[in-house]
């Protein structure tokens, strides 16, 4: 695959679209493509089980999915003196 410097020349990568006959070269694309999301063969990208989120400027949050979930919870550590211990 020939170089592009324009491809990820931006400060936003919400999502980016695919459309090739060959799915293992869209996959290398996908890969090579600094975004959240990706269309590959398909116009529509959005699904309520699937995360929803960028990178760069567009990366602030990610919605749906166990990923969007993370977002809202904090993770606590409780520490329990064990009572046997010598």
């Amino acid at each position: 695959m020939a170089a592009n410097p324009l491809r990820n020349n931006t400060e936003y990568g919400l999502v980016a679209y695919v459309f090739t006959k060959d799915l293992n070269r869209g996959i290398r694309m996908g890969e090579r493509l600094e975004t959240g999301m990706l269309g590959l063969n398909a116009g529509v990208v959005s699904n309520a089980t699937a995360p929803f989120g960028g990178v760069k400027q567009s990366g602030l949050v990610c919605e749906g999915g166990l990923e969007g979930i993370e977002e809202y919870l904090d993770t606590q550590y409780i520490g329990i003196a064990d009572s046997y211990a010598g």
